[in-house]
């Protein structure tokens, strides 16, 4: 890997004291808000509790069915 020359030469003190100002701090940013359930796993929900509506719909009319055979 070839050295990358800089545009910038460093000078360093001879006497004295080196501060360096630079100094990296934590910067808070805004809280962001997931949601508690992703898209899919509603859409998910929403078929499954399809799919048991109707077959509790589809059990109801089996009974409905049955019954007036008994009787009979």
């Amino acid at each position: 890997m070839p050295e990358v020359k800089s545009l910038f030469r460093e000078v360093l003190p001879k006497q004295g004291q080196l501060s360096v100002e630079d100094v990296p701090t934590m910067v808070l940013c805004k809280p962001k808000l997931l949601p508690l359930k992703s898209v899919t796993l509603e859409k998910l929900e929403k078929m499954q509790q399809e799919a048991q509506e109707i077959i509790r719909q589809q059990e109801l009319a089996l009974k409905e069915q049955q019954q007036p055979e008994r009787t009979e």
